[in-house]
C-alpha cells in the first residue's frame, strides 16, 4: 500500500467531508426556517427567518465544537464514551495479555508507539476501532467478543486491520467526524426532549387546566424532530461515504502484514456466522460506526461496510456461504472455545501444528536471523529458548530508497516476523518491568545510565536526587541488566514502557523528562542513542499527553523548507558516512533526489541537535507528496557509502517517525 498515496487520500476525503457537513447545515437551516414559516407562523418574513438561521448554525456549531472539545484527549476519549476500560501494561489477565502481546508485536512492526488499550467488556459482539489524532495518542478498543470469540490468528488479522487505520491517518478523520456529527443531530435530539417534556408535563399542565403550552411544546418538539431526521440522514450518509472504501483497503493491507488471509478471513466469518456478529449495544455506537472493524448493526440503510460476505470473498475467493453453518454449528459444539472452530479448510496441518507450537501467549514465529544481517554470538543470558539470532552490533547492511520509501506505513510479513523475533528477545526482566507504572521509569532511564563507573555513580545520585532511593536501587538493578542489551532491542524496550510512562502524574512525567535529559548531557556530549531515545520521548510520550497542541496538519511545500531540508540531510550524511568527501558526496545525492537541479554547500551545523530539532519542526508540516521526497533524500544520504550500521538505521528510523513516516525495524535493500 502507498503511505503517500493514502495520507493525500485522506486530505482529500477532509474536504469532501467539509462539503458534505456544509451540505448538511443548509438543509437543517432551510428545514427549520420552512417549519417555522409555514408550520409556526412565523411568515416569509426575511428579518426573522434569517436570524432563525443564524441561531441554527450557531447551535449546530457549538454543538460540534463542544464534542471536539470532548475528544480533546485522543483516541482515549473516545474509547471511555463507549464505556471501556483500559488493559493495564502489567495486566496478569490471560485475554487482555494475549491482547496486549498482539498489539505490541504489530506495533513494534510498524514503527509506532504502543497505543493505549481498551476493551468493551459488555459487548459480546466481534468489533473492535482505532481512534486518535496521531500514532502518538492512538487507542486501539476491542469487544469482548473479540477475546471470547477470535483465537490468535484471527485476532491478529482484526488488529492489522485497525493498525491500517493508524497508519494512514484515517483515525484523525474519523474523530473529526464525530464532532460534526454530533452538530448536525443535536436538533433532533432537543426535539426529542422537548417531546419528553410535553409528555411528562401534560399531566400537571391538563390538572392545571393550560393545555396550550403543552401543545406547543409537543408541536415545537414534533418539527425538531423532523428536522433531526435530516440530520440523521446526511449523517449517515456522511459515515457511510468516508468509511466504505476504506474497510476494504484495510482489508488488504491486515492481508499484506500477515502475509496470510486466514487470521482476518476467520474473524468475518464467524462475524457471519455467529448470532452476535459484530452489532453492538452501547449507547453511542451510531458515533463510531465508520470507525468499526464490522457494522454496528446487522441492517442499515446505510451501511459504512461493504457487505460481510463480499468481504469475505475479496480476501478467499473460492469462499462457500455453506461454510457458515458448519462454522457456526463447531461453535456451539465446541461450547464457545476460540479455537474449537476451523473455518481455514486450506491450511496445511504441518504449518497449523507449527504455529501453534510458536504462538503461545508472549511468544512469537522466530526461525532464525534477521534478513540481511550476519547472526551476532548467542548470549545465553538474555537470549530465551527459542535462540533467534540477531545481527552483530558492528554488522551493517545496504539500503535504497525506494525500498525503504514502500515500507513507509506499510509494513509487510517480513516486518512482523522481525517484530516478533525482537518482543521475543526483550530480557524478560526488562519487559516485566517495563510494563509497571514506576518500572517503566526506570527502565527508561537505565538506558541512558553510562557504563563508566564514576559518571555512572554520578548519574544515580541525580536520580536518587529526582525521585527517591528506591527508584535509583531499580535503575541500577536495571543497568546491570541492560548492558548487554542488543542495540535493536533498545528503542522496541523504550516504547514498550511507554504505554505506563503516559499513566504518570503529569508533574512525574516533567521530572523524568528533565532527569533523562541530565543524564543524556552528563558527560558534556549526546551520542546518536542518546538522541534517538530522548526524541522518542518527546514525540511518543509527552506530544501524546496534548495531542491536539501537538498535531500539525501537512500542507507545506518542500520549496519552502529548503533550509530545514538541508540541515537535515547534511547531518545524516555525515553521521551515516565515513570522512568528509564521502558525506558531501552523500549529501549532493541526497539533495537532488529531493530538490532537482539545486546547488546547496554542505555544511555540517555546529549545534547539531538543536539544528536537527528546527529542521523537524518544519519538516513535520510538509505535505504527504514533499514527506515523500524528504524520506528518499535522508535515506540517500545515510546509505550512500553502501552500509548502514544499526545506530544509522535507529537514528533514519527515529527522525521519519517524527516526521509522521513510521519505519519497521528492518530497513529493506530491495531496489
Amino acid at each position: 500500500m502507498d503511505f503517500f498515496a493514502q495520507q493525500a487520500k485522506v486530505r482529500r476525503s477532509s474536504r469532501t467531508l467539509v462539503l458534505l457537513f456544509v451540505l448538511a447545515v443548509l438543509a437543517i437551516v432551510v428545514a427549520v426556517d420552512l417549519i417555522c414559516a409555514f408550520v409556526l407562523g412565523v411568515g416569509l418574513r426575511p428579518g426573522p427567518l434569517l436570524g432563525i438561521a443564524a441561531a441554527v448554525v450557531v447551535v449546530i456549531g457549538l454543538c460540534s465544537l463542544y464534542r471536539v472539545a470532548s475528544l480533546a484527549g485522543g483516541g482515549a476519549a473516545v474509547a471511555r464514551s463507549m464505556n471501556a476500560v483500559e488493559v493495564p501494561a502489567d495486566t496478569a489477565d490471560p485475554q487482555w495479555k494475549r491482547l496486549r502481546n498482539v498489539i505490541e508485536e504489530v506495533a513494534i512492526a510498524s514503527g509506532v508507539p504502543v497505543p493505549d488499550i481498551y476493551v468493551m467488556q459488555d459487548e459480546p459482539a466481534i468489533n473492535a476501532f482505532a481512534a486518535g489524532y496521531t500514532p502518538s495518542d492512538a487507542t486501539i478498543c476491542v469487544t469482548q467478543g473479540c477475546l471470547d470469540k477470535l483465537n490468535r490468528d484471527e485476532l491478529q488479522g482484526v488488529i492489522a486491520h485497525e493498525f491500517s487505520h493508524v497508519l494512514n491517518g484515517d483515525m484523525r478523520l474519523n474523530v473529526r467526524l464525530i464532532g460534526l456529527l454530533f452538530g448536525i443531530m443535536a436538533i433532533g435530539v432537543v426535539g426529542r426532549f422537548l417531546l419528553w417534556g410535553s409528555y411528562f408535563g401534560g399531566g400537571r399542565r391538563r390538572r392545571d387546566g393550560n393545555n396550550d403550552n403543552n401543545g406547543n411544546l409537543a408541536l415545537a418538539g414534533m418539527a425538531l424532530l423532523v428536522v433531526g431526521a435530516i440530520g440523521l440522514f446526511f449523517g449517515r450518509l456522511i459515515q457511510a461515504a468516508v468509511a466504505r472504501s476504506r474497510e476494504s483497503l484495510a482489508d488488504a493491507s491486515a492481508v499484506q502484514f500477515t502475509r496470510q488471509t486466514s487470521g482476518i478471513a476467520g474473524a468475518l466469518k464467524k462475524i457471519a456466522a455467529i448470532t452476535e456478529g459484530s452489532a453492538l449495544q452501547a449507547p453511542r455506537r451510531d458515533e463510531v460506526r465508520h470507525m468499526l472493524f464490522g457494522d454496528a448493526e446487522r441492517r442499515s440503510w446505510f451501511a459504512t461496510h461493504p457487505p460481510i460476505l463480499e468481504r469475505i470473498r475479496a480476501l478467499e475467493p473460492g469462499f462457500d456461504p455453506k461454510e457458515l453453518d458448519a462454522i457456526n454449528q463447531q461453535w456451539l459444539a465446541g461450547g464457545g472455545d476460540p479455537d474449537s472452530i476451523s473455518p481455514h479448510a486450506g491450511r496445511p496441518e504441518w504449518l497449523a501444528a507449527a504455529h501453534a507450537f510458536a504462538a503461545v501467549d508472549g511468544d512469537a514465529d522466530v526461525s532464525g536471523p534477521l534478513p540481511g544481517f550476519p547472526p551476532a554470538p548467542v548470549n545465553t543470558r538474555t537470549v530465551p529458548a527459542t535462540g533467534t539470532a540477531l545481527p552483530a552490533q558492528g554488522a551493517a547492511r545496504t539500503l535504497t530508497a525506494a525500498g525503504v520509501l514502500a515500507q513507509v506505513g506499510s509494513p509487510g510479513s517480513a516486518d512482523y516476523r522481525a517484530a516478533g523475533q525482537l518482543h521475543a528477545r526483550i530480557p524478560p526482566a526488562a519487559a516485566a518491568a517495563a510494563r509497571d507504572p514506576r518500572g517503566a521509569i526506570a527502565v527508561l532511564l537505565a538506558l541512558a545510565i553510562s557504563e563508566h563507573p564514576d559518571l555512572k555513580e554520578q548519574q544515580l545520585q541525580t536520580v536518587a536526587e529526582a525521585f527517591d532511593a528506591a527508584s535509583a536501587d531499580a535503575t541500577q538493578r536495571l543497568t546491570g541488566e541492560l548492558s548487554d542489551l542488543h542495540p535493536m532491542l533498545r528503542l522496541p524496550l523504550a516504547q514498550l514502557a511507554f504505554p505506563a510512562l503516559k499513566r504518570r502524574p503529569r508533574p512525574e512525567i516533567d521530572r523524568f523528562v528533565q532527569t533523562l535529559y541530565a543524564l543524556i548531557h552528563a558527560d558534556g556530549r549526546v551520542d546518536l542513542d542518546e538522541f534517538c531515545l530522548a526524541k522518542l520521548v518527546q514525540s511518543q510520550v509527552v506530544a501524546a499527553l496534548d495531542p491536539t497542541a501537538h498535531f500539525k496538519p501537512g500542507t507545506r511545500k518542500l520549496t519552502d523548507a529548503r533550509n530545514e531540508l538541508r540541515d537535515l540531510a547534511a547531518l545524516l550524511a555525515h553521521f551515516g558516512n565515513d570522512g568528509d568527501d564521502s558525506a558531501r558526496r552523500a549529501f549532493q545525492a541526497a539533495m537532488q533526489e529531493a530538490l532537482p537541479g539545486t546547488s546547496v554547500m554542505y555544511a555540517v551545523p555546529e549545534d547539531w541537535q538543536a539544528a536537527l530539532d528546527r529542521a523537524l519542526e518544519a519538516l513535520t508540516q510538509l505535505a504527504p507528496e514533499g514527506k515523500q521526497l524528504t524520506v528518499r533524500a535522508l535515506t540517500r544520504a545515510i546509505a550512500a557509502d553502501g552500509k548502514v550500521t544499526v545506530a544509522e538505521s535507529e537514528l533514519l528510523r527515529v527522525v521519519c517517525a517524527d516526521l509522521g513516516c513510521p519505519l519497521p525495524p528492518l530497513l529493506s535493500d530491495h531496489p
